[in-house]
């Protein structure tokens, strides 16, 4: 259960490319095995030869006139972005928000729980990787990649929020990865 714990700290920290593994190690955290430790021994053994892995943070601008414009608004007529009242004016060029969302369907073989895999990237820098079994049991990929691109949907709104109170002006990407 230590071990399962430094790992889920290296995840935060920024060992995003374990995020999946500890993520699925966490599940038998209240009543681990012998497979499951010598499972946790092998993720410190991965580490251990990959010592050199970075992230890297960069704040480029990417070039915003390459992104299609869609227009919703014949669709969806009566929609309007919800904006606080209080929000200050945006200043400065916006930022762009991409995101990546992946589900794989009935992943575990025991409880056929899907799992969601995120990760958010502001400008060209990640910011938010996720990994996390999706609560309810899906009956078909599509439904399992739904409940995925809920679980972004409101990490991103959480986001959006956070940087629209910071007087950033936001563009937002989605990609899915099927």
């Amino acid at each position: 259960m230590q071990l399962i714990g430094i790992l889920r700290w290296l995840v935060e920290l920024g060992r995003m490319d374990v995020c999946a593994e500890v993520s699925m190690m966490s599940l038998y955290n209240a009543m681990p095995h012998i497979g499951h430790f010598h499972a946790v021994l092998h993720l410190f053994g991965y580490l251990e030869t990959h010592l050199s892995r970075e992230i890297v943070m960069d704040s480029a601008y990417m070039a915003l006139t390459d992104i299609p414009k869609s227009e919703w608004h014949e669709f969806y007529p009566w929609a309007k972005e919800v904006v606080p009242p209080d929000m200050p004016e945006a200043l400065g060029r916006a930022v762009k928000i991409v995101m990546f969302v992946d589900a794989s369907h009935a992943s575990n073989l025991v409880t056929r729980q899907s799992r969601t895999g995120v990760l958010i990237l502001l400008n060209h820098a990640p910011i938010v990787w996720y990994s996390k079994k999706q609560n309810a049991v899906e009956t078909s990929s599509f439904g399992s990649e739904f409940a995925a691109l809920k679980t972004v949907v409101e990490l991103v709104e959480g986001l959006v929020y956070k940087l629209q109170l910071m007087a950033i002006a936001i563009l937002l990407l989605i990609t899915t990865l099927l």
